[in-house]
């Protein structure tokens, strides 16, 4: 059932709404982070021209030159970790437009809902972005320890925080707080195996960048299949 959510998911891609989100998520994602590396550059370069380091360094301007570049190949290769978890908040922010998206194909039935607030959703994205940033940190010094589990590590990590929060955003459009916590307990266990299937491909360059409007779709999908299941 978790891959036939997945695979409807996949299938819905040719939905403008999709590609939509998909475009809008990247363009900020990119532009977010040249403005780190322009900001990092620029930092160095007065950190550089400051009476305090240039008292230091002297005239040893292929030092500054040095610093200066390192600082930004630092940056670029943050910029590549940091890829997905900043596409992935990014992208919940847009989780109405593919949940609704979803809901008008396949689940023609269910109410209009209301769209949530700008406000609320950029309060969800920044709290997203934060659990998956420091979960990742934790995920990288456990993997350094051990490498061999490495890859594991990370999509276990990865897919429990997808799942849940992804889950639980669904199910918030449809269900009061404690309903939806309360549904995802029950289901934690299918809703991490998803949340795993969403991590895998999040490894691949390039393809990871669409598997947050994948999960998106994926985990409306799974949340109405789990609520119409009987509670006992």
């Amino acid at each position: 059932m978790i891959f036939s959510d997945f695979l409807r998911s996949i299938a819905q891609f040719d939905d403008p709404r999709f590609r939509r989100v998909l475009w809008r998520g990247l363009g900020l994602t990119f532009a977010l982070l040249v403005i780190a590396c322009l900001l990092v550059s620029y930092g160095v370069n007065q950190l550089l021209s400051s009476a305090l380091v240039a008292g230091l360094i002297g005239d040893q301007s292929w030092l500054g030159d040095v610093i200066n570049i390192g600082g930004v190949l630092l940056t670029i290769a943050l910029s590549i970790w940091l890829m997905v978890p900043v596409a992935s908040a990014i992208i919940a922010l847009f989780l109405d437009e593919v949940a609704q998206a979803v809901e008008a194909r396949h689940y023609p039935h269910l109410p209009k809902q209301k769209a949530a607030k700008l406000q609320d959703q950029i309060l969800v994205s920044i709290r997203f972005l934060g659990i998956l940033i420091l979960a990742n940190i934790g995920a990288l010094l456990l993997s350094m320890i051990l490498p061999v589990l490495a890859p594991f590590v990370f999509w276990a990590t990865n897919g429990y925080l997808m799942g849940r929060e992804y889950f639980q955003m669904a199910a918030m459009r449809r269900l009061p707080r404690g309903q939806a916590q309360e549904l995802f307990q029950r289901h934690q266990g299918a809703i991490w195996i998803a949340g795993i299937l969403m991590a895998i491909p999040l490894t691949i360059p390039l393809v990871g960048l669409f598997i947050p409007i994948l999960g998106a779709a994926t985990f409306t999908h799974q949340f109405e299949r789990l609520r119409a299941l009987p509670s006992g």
